[in-house]
């Protein structure tokens, strides 16, 4: 019984022993680990990420900010142009297909009508503002006509 108890003991001791050389070599790694490759600690580095972090979360709500305003300058900017060639004065000869009216909408159709009657003495233009595809001032079948086709053209892109 003395035999086993000693032999007990002895197993112990190594089992202590192992695990005692275990632990040295673990905190020799973690005291590598924490050192870092630059002799940095570990909580500089912590420190270095976490400042990283919040500079790339500044420019993120920055950069939002930013294209909010280029979406809102975007939807007023001239997103279709469409023009329609007409002779205003058929059957006179005097105009061929010279005369246009040219639509410039934003997508929410606010923008311009330009037209231009043609005649060999002499050639008139019109600007009519726009606001949601329609004028106050009265359309000619022809700058409608220009306008629709923007507005088709702007529904084809979405």
């Amino acid at each position: 019984m003395i035999l086993e108890v000693e032999h007990l003991i002895g197993a112990l001791a190594v089992l202590i022993l192992v695990l005692t050389i275990d632990v040295f070599c673990l905190r020799r790694k973690l005291r590598k680990f924490l050192k870092g490759d630059k002799n940095e600690d570990f909580g500089a580095t912590l420190r270095s990420i976490h400042a990283g972090v919040t500079e790339i979360e500044k420019f993120k709500s920055e950069m939002e900010k930013y294209l909010v305003g280029v979406e809102k300058r975007l939807r007023r900017s001239p997103a279709s142009i469409e023009t329609v060639r007409f002779n205003a004065f058929k059957g006179d000869g005097l105009g061929g297909n010279q005369s246009f009216a040219t639509a410039i909408v934003s997508e929410d159709g606010d923008g311009a009508v330009l037209s231009s009657l043609y005649t060999r003495e002499r050639v008139s233009v019109f600007a009519k503002p726009l606001a949601k595809f329609g004028s106050e001032i009265e359309l000619t079948e022809e700058e409608r006509k220009a306008i629709s086709l923007a507005k088709a053209k702007l529904s084809h892109k979405s």
